[in-house]
């Protein structure tokens, strides 16, 4: 299985430590590639202007794996995420 998601507001050092805290491990010193257990995501950033003068920054996931590791995998990272912002 392979998905990938945006993620607006939080960074991806953070985006990196959340995984790492979902078990993964980094692969590489820039956080680019977390590794886990039947999984992997590949990190990149970006800054976006949703509207006007309004920055953010967006994380890009791309996660591979078996798809019973992936799915509940997904769902608690967009949970972590959601709540960075506030």
């Amino acid at each position: 299985m392979e998905e990938t998601r945006e993620f607006r507001g939080i960074s991806k050092r953070l985006a990196a430590n959340y995984l790492e805290g979902l078990g993964g491990e980094r692969r590489d010193e820039a956080g680019d590639r977390i590794e886990g257990e039947r999984w992997s995501a590949a990190l990149s950033e970006r800054k976006v202007n949703p509207m006007g003068s309004i920055t953010l920054n967006e994380v890009e996931i791309r996660f591979e794996g078996e798809t019973e590791a992936l799915e509940p995998l997904i769902e608690r990272f967009a949970q972590k995420a959601m709540r960075a912002g506030g």
